[in-house]
């Protein structure tokens, strides 16, 4: 994944599923998967998550240079609510 950006918001869009759904192994794998791609091809170190009634905030490092960068909370909970409003296609199989 080349972005930075698109490395962040993927990753953000699947950990607001894991925590809504801490058992979905699943999104578990894919939060692994995108929080890899930040930290070894982009240098990340995710600080924390923020929010507020319209966005996300992610806080991180790169390359020991604090940054922070911002998302709008309807982009990143369209999959969360994808899932609560027809949870029998989203299933969890173990």
């Amino acid at each position: 994944m080349k972005s930075l950006q698109d490395a962040l918001y993927n990753w953000l869009t699947i950990k607001v599923v894991c925590d809504a759904r801490p058992d979905d192994t699943a999104a578990i794998e894919t939060e692994i998967m995108f929080r890899n791609i930040l930290e070894n091809d982009h240098r990340v170190e995710v600080k924390g998550i923020r929010t507020d009634e319209d966005m996300y905030f992610i806080d991180f490092s790169q390359e020991s240079e604090d940054k922070s960068v911002r998302f709008p909370a309807e982009l990143i909970d369209v999959m969360l609510n994808q899932i609560q409003a027809e949870p029998d296609k989203y299933k969890n199989y173990n």
